[in-house]
């Protein structure tokens, strides 16, 4: 059993960690692969380059969901794993803006189409996989660890990120050494894809395919069944997007405020993240394991209600201790005649209180998102799993978790466009109305129709 969730969770880890350095880079890679005339614009199609990756998620979720239901779980991760290593890889050799012009945004779209293609795929194949292998009672504990596989990927590629910047300097960092944890990817993948090959067939898939009792068409009886689609439907609009924003914006976007919005430079926060990170991930277990004792449904909607109602709260917080913003660096004109703004950075920002306050954030996403992938491949029967699965996960956390970061930049600048007042003056906050409506929606949603369902024979 460890073995299995060993194999699954290192490859997925390496996955997440591909797509986030992407996103960790927001801001470099804003100034190389799109014009300089205007910063906000470049940072908005940065963010819509990341975004994009999410969007087809729910594509890829079908495309792989159904060769996973078809041919194989393991099958179908080790492709997903090659297709996402491969396009991290190439995207730390695209040339820049200078250097090819429009195609150089254009590659990059492309690659992050791939790689949200990969993604829709893997988590899917890792959940199912490691639950098809779990005792009935313990199948929230060991589908637990799949789920800290998100939250170890963004810790570990901020950690590669600042370990870079730090071995050779900012300057060359912004100019190459962010190549580097792309490039790392290829060895990552190749040796996690060692890893994986040596592993068995899911038992229950293996089973099912001997008997002759696969799907033909898993599209059709996920979507098309009236049944099956209505517990597709239940299983997004009841627990997959709320928990999407709530992880999304309690991890990616929060880290994001700190660097854009209250101007924590990029170390500090990422220690602060990070730390909070470390404290709170072992949550995911204690909540997963603790949905096997008394059901998936109360701990997911707690993490939904607390995420809706102390997100804004929380931030307002994070703003009270991240100190005032002062001036690092004058504006100056560079020698091409270009104007270089001034350098703002937060003067002494509470540490503590920084870490203590993402941390309540993160536990939130412990507790939304610790006992999904057993609730999911609960609902589900062995012949659809992978595809029914899949697909309500990755629009929810794709579509409606993936664009957080997206949306709430683009509403935040509304609001701090707006005329003298209340929404202008707290314009930095208005982007997280929407993370909590929609966990707010999910909530009750998911309190009304979702079913307590825990320890359930995975059998058709």
């Amino acid at each position: 059993m460890w073995q299995v969730i060993t194999s699954s969770s290192v490859g997925t880890v390496i996955e997440w960690y591909d797509f986030y350095i992407f996103g960790s880079l927001a801001t470099i890679i804003s100034t190389l692969y799109f014009p300089k005339t205007n910063p906000l614009a470049a940072l908005l199609a940065t963010l819509a380059a990341f975004a994009v990756g999410f969007v087809v998620r729910p594509f890829g979720a079908v495309v792989f969901g159904r060769i996973g239901d078809m041919v194989g779980r393991k099958y179908t991760f080790l492709l997903t794993l090659l297709l996402m290593g491969g396009s991290t890889f190439a995207i730390g050799l695209v040339p820049t803006f200078a250097t090819i012009g429009v195609m150089a945004p254009v590659l990059l779209f492309l690659l992050r189409v791939v790689q949200g293609l990969a993604l829709g795929g893997e988590y899917g194949g890792a959940a199912t996989y490691v639950a098809e292998h779990s005792p009935d009672n313990q199948r929230g504990y060991y589908t637990s660890f799949i789920q800290t596989t998100a939250t170890i990927g963004l810790f570990v590629s901020i950690a590669v990120l600042i370990g870079t910047r730090l071995a050779v300097g900012d300057e060359a960092f912004k100019i190459w050494g962010w190549r580097i944890p792309f490039l790392l990817s290829g060895v990552l993948v190749i040796a996690s894809y060692y890893i994986r090959r040596r592993l068995d067939e899911s038992p229950l898939f293996a089973k099912a395919k001997a008997e002759g009792t696969t799907s033909k068409s898993p599209l059709r009886d996920s979507f098309v069944e009236p049944e099956n689609r209505k517990l597709v439907l239940l299983a997004l609009f009841g627990a997959t997007m709320g928990q999407g924003v709530v992880w999304y914006t309690g991890q990616f976007y929060a880290y994001f405020f700190l660097q854009t919005v209250l101007k924590i430079e990029q170390i500090p926060a990422s220690i602060i993240l990070c730390v909070a990170l470390l404290l709170a991930t072992p949550f995911f277990i204690y909540f997963g394991s603790l949905s096997d004792r008394i059901g998936r449904k109360r701990i997911i909607m707690t993490g939904l209600l607390c995420g809706a109602v102390f997100t804004i709260p929380i931030f307002y917080g994070l703003k009270a201790f991240s100190g005032p913003i002062v001036e690092k660096t004058a504006a100056t004109v560079d020698a091409a005649g270009v104007a270089v703004p001034a350098v703002m950075v937060a003067n002494e920002p509470n540490m503590l209180a920084l870490i203590a306050l993402i941390f309540c954030l993160v536990l939130f996403v412990t507790m939304a998102y610790g006992p999904i992938a057993a609730y999911l491949v609960e609902l589900f029967p062995t012949k659809v799993r992978y595809t029914s699965l899949s697909v309500p996960y990755h629009i929810g956390n794709g579509i409606f978790g993936g664009l957080v970061p997206l949306i709430s930049t683009a509403m935040v600048a509304w609001a701090a466009a707006q005329p003298s007042g209340f929404l202008q003056e707290h314009s930095i906050y208005f982007g997280l109305v929407y993370p909590v409506v929609v966990a707010l929606i999910t909530f009750v949603i998911g309190s009304l129709y979702m079913k307590d369902i825990r320890n359930v024979r995975i059998m058709d």
